[in-house]
């Protein structure tokens, strides 16, 4: 059998990874600073250069027009003879007077000198300088006959000193990065430590404890948003984490009723022989049974997907009265059997609603009503205002217990409110399925129960 490995590769802790970015972009900084006072320096050493040259060839051709010997030497017993020098050339390139260091040939060949037609710079090796040097020609007269003065400096100086200044500048740099990494690893650890402790306190919160939320720092930066931002989904996910254990405990608590009646009565029917009429009562108590069961898996299943995006609606324009008269139709023969009347009172205008998510809500309130009101009647009433559609299930019974009128219908309510004010069997969970069609449609459930008696039931829908 074949066997892949697949490598993981290294990862690098986000301090480092900070610390290296300040590093990288601190060295592209010096180095361009660096380029720079470099350039700079060396474009204003020459200039110097340039203009000590423009200075000496003016002073060698103010001595052409005199008598007397030209200043080419001039200062010779301090200047090295190699550092200045200068010549005089004629037009055809014949050397008329020179300093002693460049007397063997002409610092400029002739082709070079024809094209000299004011003062030109070059940058030449001249044969007896060390360094390369810097040279000015400047065309000029002697005697009535054309010349050319070449003056020329050694830039050993200056290319002595670019160097100092690159070895100051590595060195510098290099300095510069090992405190700029220090200082950055120091302030990315200042930086992360509040994110470390968000981690942490995250960490530390477990399902044992989902109610514990992060601290949040009173900054109202990045970090305080962060940590809000936290708070905010384990919020969502202890939300979560109750509603599955409400779905458990309400699954748990509709479910042990109907299967305990349905295992009795089929263990009864079983412990000894029975007449048909016997068989027949239990297979039909059974049966009732197995009814309510599916009823209430379909109402377990509509809460457990009962999240938003969850219940797309499909509204149709249909007359309000017919389907109210259609929504009780199921439920005639459910109401003779309890002695009770189900009427609908209710306009025949149009409305736009999904008629099979309100019918599912209808029902659950008829359900309820008809359970917890024998003998009375249950009115369903129906009414359009000029933005929203309310529909009301009142019947003639007990009502609701007090604590069930403080608290909005939840998914998953348990049946029972402070373990001693017990809920009618079903109504929390039919409620919180009336909560959720109605939110589906962007509306609202209100319970109460009327001063003539009973309890009421409101739904309010968008129109």
């Amino acid at each position: 059998m074949r066997i892949r490995t697949i490598g993981r590769r290294a990862k690098v802790p986000l301090r480092l990874r900070l610390t290296l970015a300040f590093a990288l972009s601190m060295a592209a900084v010096l180095a361009g600073l660096g380029g720079f006072l470099h350039a700079r320096l060396g474009a204003e050493l020459l200039r110097g250069i340039d203009l000590e040259l423009r200075s000496r060839a003016g002073v060698i051709a103010t001595a052409l027009d005199h008598a007397g010997p030209l200043p080419i030497d001039a200062g010779r017993n301090v200047i090295d003879p190699d550092e200045a020098f200068a010549q005089v050339l004629d037009s055809a390139g014949a050397i008329v007077d020179a300093s002693r260091s460049v007397r063997p040939r002409p610092l400029l060949p002739p082709a070079q000198l024809r094209k000299v037609a004011g003062p030109t710079f070059f940058t030449e090796r001249v044969p007896g300088v060390d360094d390369t040097a810097r040279l000015l020609a400047v065309p000029a007269t002697a005697g009535g006959h054309s010349v050319t003065i070449v003056v020329g400096a050694n830039l050993g100086d200056r290319n002595e000193a670019l160097g100092r200044l690159q070895i100051l500048l590595v060195t510098g740099t290099l300095a510069a990065l090992l405190l700029a990494s220090v200082i950055g690893w120091l302030v990315a650890g200042a930086a992360l430590r509040p994110v470390e402790r968000i981690r942490s306190e995250a960490a530390a919160i477990s399902r044992s404890s989902p109610e514990q939320r992060l601290t949040v720092p009173d900054t109202g930066d990045e970090l305080a948003r962060l940590a809000d931002t936290l708070n905010q989904l384990l919020s969502r996910q202890q939300e979560a984490l109750d509603r599955e254990q409400r779905f458990v405990d309400e699954a748990s608590h509709e479910l042990r009723t109907p299967l305990a009646i349905l295992k009795a009565e089929l263990d009864l029917a079983m412990s000894r022989p029975r007449s048909h009429a016997e068989l027949a009562a239990a297979v039909s108590t059974a049966a009732g049974e197995t009814d309510r069961l599916v009823t209430l898996a379909e109402r377990l299943l509509v809460l457990a997907r009962s999240r938003p995006g969850r219940h797309p609606l499909q509204r149709e324009t249909i007359s309000l009265r017919r389907f109210l008269d259609d929504s009780i139709t199921p439920f005639r023969s459910q109401a003779v059997a309890v002695s009770s009347v189900v009427t609908v009172d209710a306009p025949d205008e149009p409305v736009r609603i999904d008629p099979l998510r309100l019918r599912q809500a209808v029902h659950n309130l008829l359900d309820n009503a008809l359970r917890h009101c024998e003998g009375t009647s249950v009115v369903v009433t129906g009414r359009r205002d000029r933005d929203e559609v309310r529909i009301s299930v009142a019947d003639g019974g007990a009502g609701f217990p007090s604590a069930m009128l403080d608290r909005e219908p939840s998914a998953f309510g348990h049946p029972s409110v402070n373990g001693s004010d017990p809920l009618p069997h079903g109504a929390g969970l039919g409620l919180a399925i009336v909560r959720t069609v109605a939110e589906a449609h962007g509306g609202r459930v209100a319970v109460t129960n009327p001063p003539t008696g009973g309890a009421r039931v409101d739904l309010v829908i968008p129109a």
